[in-house]
């Protein structure tokens, strides 16, 4: 960790990104026990003096009030805004999936019903966004994410400005923001600026999607710029002809130099692209543009295979202080914030493998605190086959009824019953209570009754209520016999029992 706590409350972990409106951090919500996005912006390094930082710190809170003022599923979420020291700060939801940059370059080249289904979520957010009316300034893929469902959030409204006289422009000076491959003619010639110009950044983000390329690129800025304002773009269709030519025509139209040429608003782009949308087909599994239309509002796509994401690794285990680590995660075990101790275990296995040893029992002690800590954040999919890895080592090393392997064969199989699967869980449970009726037989009985109950109640849940109720009933007879008939244990099996008693298959 960086060490550094925001208002008292939010702990930096690493820098996601820099720019020009200052850094960009992941970090953990201590109160809420959450990872964040946290954006810094440090007035006083800004050059050009007083005049110029006041300027900067009057538009970062302009960015968070008008930020916070529009309600729209396609934009991130803005949970806190305020100082703290020297420094402006704003705490965004932190967003899972790709980046739209990213996204293009895994799939090339990019099927174009995703450049279609891209574009259109991306005029909804557009139509929310200038209605307020703020233009965004600085759309590009780098600023849209493409989460798991295939819905597409933008990220950043932090070079917006408020559609008032005065803010037309970035600083005294006229400088245009944005940036140069995606800015429109107007806006690098630091004139006002609209929803117009998001629009063009649209077209050269639709044009890059389709070809693989922005349409004008160049060694400097000024180049770049300086084809903006005098070359045509390239048509799509050249390029790639299965495009079809009513969305080429769009993306020409968006892409006109003079505003008056291009859609007269997002809607209006939106409504060119609907008949383009897909309207039948099956999603191609997680990060799929065409989700929403195909499946709108289905829960996410199921990730049981799905490879989780990977931590958010600070500073600290970026150098292998794998001790540092430890007490770290002690200290945050005791304050009750699970989430930032998994993300610090997950992060310190690979560094901890590297300088120890995959096998050593340093380790193999980070990895069964890993998966007890998963478990206790209700992280089920991902303690899964971390306990069952560590269950096949310690059944490798000293065979298959070695305690410890059983008990994280237990706890694996309490993660199936959590994720739902009640059938594997059920195997799982039978075929390890012949070992815990053995390991307990001349001590306590706990753990093989509580097994002996699970498989009771998942009988049920799998609809056999005959051999559910035969399991519960000679369970209540031991049950009796080693905890007394007043004891909660017997006493739920009752209840259970007399309810199975009153439905009638």
């Amino acid at each position: 960790m960086t060490g550094r706590v925001i208002a008292d409350r939010y702990q930096l972990a690493t820098v996601l990104g820099q720019g020009g409106m200052g850094q960009v951090w992941t970090a953990y919500d201590q109160r809420l026990d959450r990872r964040v996005a946290v954006k810094l912006l440090r007035p006083d390094k800004v050059s050009g003096g007083a005049a110029e930082a006041e300027e900067m710190r009057r538009r970062f809170v302009r960015e968070c009030r008008v930020t916070a003022q529009v309600d729209h599923p396609g934009l991130v979420t803005v949970h806190d805004a305020g100082s703290d020291d020297q420094d402006l700060y704003l705490v965004m939801q932190y967003v899972e999936g790709a980046d739209l940059a990213d996204h293009l370059a895994e799939h090339d080249p990019y099927p174009w019903p995703w450049a279609v289904s891209v574009a259109a979520q991306l005029c909804s957010v557009l139509s929310a966004v200038h209605a307020v009316p703020i233009v965004h300034r600085d759309l590009k893929p780098r600023n849209v994410m493409v989460r798991p469902d295939g819905t597409v959030l933008v990220l950043d409204l932090g070079v917006a400005s408020v559609m008032d006289a005065d803010t037309t422009r970035l600083t005294n000076t006229g400088t245009p923001i944005g940036s140069p491959a995606y800015m429109a003619p107007e806006q690098a010639m630091g004139g006002a600026v609209g929803p117009y110009t998001d629009l063009y950044a649209l077209g050269v983000l639709l044009h890059e999607l389709l070809s693989g390329g922005v349409p004008f690129s160049g060694t400097t800025a000024l180049g770049v710029l300086h084809r903006h304002l005098y070359e045509p773009p390239l048509p799509v269709r050249q390029l790639r002809p299965e495009v079809p030519p009513q969305l080429e025509a769009l993306v020409l139209r968006l892409l006109s130099k003079d505003p008056q040429h291009r859609p007269a608003s997002a809607q209006e782009v939106y409504e060119a692209l609907a008949p383009l949308l897909p309207s039948h087909g099956t999603p191609g599994g997680p990060l799929d543009p065409t989700r929403p239309f195909l499946r709108p509002h289905a829960p996410w796509p199921d990730r049981a295979g799905a490879t989780p994401a990977a931590p958010v690794v600070p500073p600290q285990q970026a150098r292998a202080d794998v001790a540092g680590a430890v007490e770290e995660v002690k200290r945050l075990l005791d304050q009750g914030r699970l989430t930032q101790a998994v993300d610090i275990l997950g992060g310190i296995l690979p560094a901890a493998a590297a300088q120890h040893g995959e096998s050593s029992p340093v380790v193999r002690s980070l990895r069964k605190q890993f998966a007890a800590t998963l478990m206790h954040d209700g992280q089920y999919r991902r303690a899964l086959p971390e306990l069952r890895r560590l269950a096949d080592e310690y059944a490798a090393e000293s065979g298959i009824g070695q305690p410890q392997s059983l008990r994280f064969r237990y706890e694996a199989a309490q993660c199936l019953e959590q994720l739902g699967e009640p059938a594997a869980a059920l195997a799982e449970y039978r075929s390890l209570l012949p070992y815990f009726e053995n390991q307990y037989a001349n001590s306590d009985r706990e753990l093989p009754l509580e097994i002996r109950r699970r498989i009771g109640h998942l009988l049920l849940a799998l609809g056999d209520r005959a051999a559910a109720h035969d399991t519960l009933a000679r369970l209540l007879f031991d049950a009796e016999r080693h905890h007394g008939p007043n004891h909660p244990f017997p006493g739920e099996l009752r209840r259970t029992l007399h309810w199975l008693g009153q439905v009638h298959g």
